[in-house]
């Protein structure tokens, strides 16, 4: 159930960041909803399995940068998300560059952190 709730709220956090940054977009002859779920499915798969690894590798430049490296952080594996959504299912969700994914991170933590407030899920 847990999974279930962190991929709805994923779902609308990536939502959002598609709709804000300018520099991710879905392709024409893909379902805008299809395409937020896939990636909002891949995101969460990825932040169970890889994210935990990559903080805790990357713990010196963390601490080195006051914390600005897990937003870099962040848009590695959104991007590795959208690369492998494209591969394994096709979608079509086009991230241009790695400033796009950097804003992109942003706006996924902000959404995620409100969407979790409000539902009262950060408890």
């Amino acid at each position: 159930m847990s999974f279930i709730v962190r991929w709805l709220v994923t779902a609308i956090a990536v939502a959002a960041a598609i709709w804000i940054v300018p520099g991710i977009s879905v392709a024409a002859t893909t379902d805008t909803l299809v395409a937020v779920g896939v990636l909002a499915f891949v995101l969460s798969l990825l932040n169970v399995s890889i994210k935990p690894i990559m903080q805790f590798l990357g713990t010196p430049l963390t601490l080195l940068t006051l914390g600005i490296f897990s937003i870099v952080i962040n848009a590695l594996v959104l991007m590795l998300a959208g690369w492998l959504s494209n591969g394994m299912f096709g979608i079509g969700i086009y991230i241009n560059s790695f400033g796009s994914a950097f804003f992109a991170a942003i706006v996924i933590s902000i959404v995620s952190a409100i969407v979790n407030s409000v539902a009262g899920l950060d408890e």
